[in-house]
């Protein structure tokens, strides 16, 4: 396949409800949305990045210069390019792995396309449908929270994650924990917002029999996720820390980790992705699909990976109306019997609505191969 151009749109779109977690809230998606120009045809990517460089080194500002300077020219300076081939010309690059998985999707996009090929078909997959779990913000109090949680859960929600960090931990979990039972699926997420001092309080957490807590430290404290996972009861779910399979495999040595959140950009595209999914596979090490409030383009394509068979907890896999009343895809992913059906089309899932995404741009690049 032959890459003849890319075109880089940053988009914004209003979400439903502000979203808040222990980096900030967000009441808008900032978003860059690649398209590929190929001699087969065009295909579609999302890079995933949070407006600010809290969640990683990354954030929006910085995609379209860095992809304009450094990522674009190696993908075009090629004459032949396959999807297993971006990692590769892109792998001098430090860092930046959002934006690699968005030139990555968007390359694969354009080859599935090109070859009648669905992407659950490219990956093997054989569910028809993955449970939809929802991740719950921090509201401005626990009766909100609480309500919240119950509309989920009455929506048909299948696991309920709860936004946690320091002063927002025990009293919100315990009042979900107590309005709802021991049967619902539960769990945090710290955003690594947690001090390793805070072991012993976060010990606490065994209380509520959680499904996991998620990334308490700091991304770099392999050692003191490793001791929590020593002196908890509640399984230790990496995130910020799960950036690449050669870390994974030191967290699992370690024993710092009892189930890992695997996201696509996070790692560097869906090929790292499930390149981890093996690999914990191969250690039993439980995995499930994390999001990071996508459209419905790169939600398409987590709906195919969370079908994978290593993949066997509920994930933050949710339908597009969680986040978006206007979507940028033409059939934005509905829940149906708490579900998501697992899409079949060629590509990566999805078709673009070209009105609402023009609708949405706020800034448009487009590069050739002759460097413009």
């Amino acid at each position: 396949m032959r890459l003849e151009g890319l075109e880089l749109r940053r988009v914004q779109l209003p979400l439903v409800a502000p979203f808040t977690t222990a980096f900030g809230s967000q009441s808008v998606r900032d978003v860059v949305i690649v398209r590929a120009l190929t001699d087969l045809g065009e295909g579609w990517g999302e890079c995933a990045t949070m407006p600010w460089p809290l969640y990683s080194s990354e954030s929006t500002d910085l995609v379209i210069p860095l992809m304009t300077a450094h990522l674009a020219p190696r993908l075009l300076a090629v004459e032949s390019l396959e999807p297993s081939d971006v990692g590769r010309l892109l792998a001098d690059v430090q860092g930046h792995r959002m934006a690699k998985a968005a030139l990555e999707s968007a390359v694969m996009d354009a080859w599935l396309r090109g070859t009648m090929t669905s992407f659950a078909e490219h990956l093997g997959v054989t569910r028809t449908r993955i449970p939809c779990g929802v991740s719950v913000g921090i509201p401005s109090t626990v009766t909100g929270l609480v309500d919240e949680v119950g509309g989920y859960l009455e929506a048909g929600y299948q696991r309920i994650k709860l936004k946690i960090r320091p002063g927002w931990d025990l009293e919100p979990v315990g009042a979900v924990r107590r309005a709802f039972g021991p049967d619902v699926p539960l769990q945090v997420d710290a955003n690594a917002s947690y001090h390793p001092s805070d072991i012993g309080f976060l010990a606490r957490l065994d209380l509520f029999d959680l499904l996991m807590v998620e990334q308490p430290f700091a991304a770099d404290r392999l050692m003191a996720h490793a001791d929590l996972a020593a002196a908890v009861r509640t399984p230790v779910c990496l995130d910020e820390s799960a950036t690449s399979c050669a870390v994974v495999a030191d967290a699992i040595r370690l024993r710092a980790v009892d189930v890992v959140n695997i996201k696509p950009g996070r790692v560097g595209g869906f090929a790292e992705a499930v390149w981890m999914h093996d690999l914990c596979r191969a250690h039993a090490v439980p995995v499930w699909c994390g999001g990071m409030v996508e459209t419905g383009i790169g939600r398409a394509a987590n709906t195919v990976l969370a079908a994978l068979d290593g993949f066997t907890l509920v994930g933050d896999n949710s339908p597009s109306d969680r986040f978006f009343a206007e979507d940028v895809v033409t059939r934005p992913m509905a829940m149906v019997d708490g579900h998501l059906e697992v899409p079949q089309s060629p590509g990566m899932g999805f078709e673009v609505d070209r009105g609402a995404l023009a609708a949405a741009t706020v800034q448009q690049v487009q590069l050739d191969r002759s460097g413009r």
